[in-house]
């Protein structure tokens, strides 16, 4: 209230009827109100801030997904699925959580931090061994192969003329991009410790980009993420080609630690097993690039054990770990 406002009432020209008494009591009463409200000194009562998000008491499950795409393409691609989980299972809280490279999510696997954990098939192999439980995989066919990629204007014709040359892999424990490369390469004529220089640059999208910015003369990559890098970067794509591929192995698996109740883990696998079979589950499974999941267990990835003890006997150990 202003000043002028204040010496009308007082003067009574708002109410011409009042008595000067009723008057006076009026403003014993309101002006120390109205110059406390004034005065710029005074705390601000304190006022309560209210949310919509609902208290959930719901068990909390880390869910993991191992880096096949950078984090943030990660939380695309597999996000509407955590989503899909938390819809289906309220009694149940999923958090998706990404990991910036291989070697990150490696360690937390050994760490037992996720619940459930989508790994590649090498981990799927060292997460049976500490205490995860396979109960699905992916279902593409044939997608779990290695696929050596070249600049469309490189000189390379065939493999030994990689002798001498860099390639750049995503990870020593990328199974596809990586081990299944390596021993292609070691199958066609090289020496895959001595003859090449191993470049290990945390993705397969990196390993792509070594490539089109000549860092390096080969780079390695698989199926989904060659797939996802030609639909997002066609301009770069399109500067090169895939020269070799390898044969293939069973798909990444879907693995729950071994602690979670079996019960949950069954609700979780009917769940994604029955994906395909409704449109909302069908728009998730194509933002993955993929038809379905398909019902496995531990023995699913024996294939994957062979191949492993095949490559160890083949190519010395400290080739894999000397780089990390």
């Amino acid at each position: 209230m202003s000043f002028e406002a204040i010496h009308s009432v007082a003067s009574g020209s708002l109410w011409p009827k009042a008595s000067h008494h009723a008057i006076a009591r009026f403003l014993l009463a309101v002006i120390p109100v109205i110059l406390s409200a004034c005065d710029p000194s005074e705390p601000v009562a304190y006022q309560p801030e209210f949310t919509s998000a609902p208290i959930s008491s719901a068990q909390e499950y880390i869910f993991g997904v191992h880096p096949q795409r950078n984090p943030e393409k990660l939380h695309a691609v597999f996000g509407p699925l955590i989503n899909y989980l938390n819809t289906q299972l309220p009694d149940a809280r999923f958090v998706f959580e990404a990991s910036r490279n291989f070697a990150s999510f490696d360690q937390k696997q050994a760490n037992h931090q996720f619940a459930f954990v989508l790994p590649n098939p090498y981990g799927t192999v060292v997460g049976i061994e500490n205490g995860y439980k396979v109960f699905a995989q992916m279902g593409n066919e044939n997608d779990l192969r290695g696929m050596i990629v070249i600049r469309r204007d490189s000189p390379i014709r065939k493999v030994t003329d990689l002798k001498g040359k860099v390639v750049s892999f995503p990870a020593p424990t990328a199974l596809a991009a990586t081990m299944m490369t390596k021993y292609f390469l070691h199958t066609h004529g090289l020496n895959v410790n001595t003859d090449i220089e191993s470049r290990y640059v945390g993705s397969m999208e990196s390993s792509l980009m070594n490539v089109y910015q000549r860092n390096v003369a080969a780079g390695t990559v698989y199926p989904p993420a060659w797939r996802d890098f030609q639909k997002n970067q066609p301009q770069v794509a399109a500067e090169l080609k895939v020269m070799w591929e390898t044969e293939s192995l069973p798909d990444n698996s879907l693995m729950a630690r071994a602690d979670i109740p079996q019960e949950l883990v069954d609700r979780v696998a009917q769940l994604i097993l029955n994906m395909h079979t409704t449109d909302e589950g069908k728009a998730i499974l194509a933002g993955m690039d993929m038809a379905k999941f398909k019902p496995a267990n531990n023995a699913t990835y024996q294939p994957v054990k062979d191949f492993l003890k095949k490559y160890t006997a083949s190519i010395p150990p400290d080739d894999a770990t000397a780089r990390k």
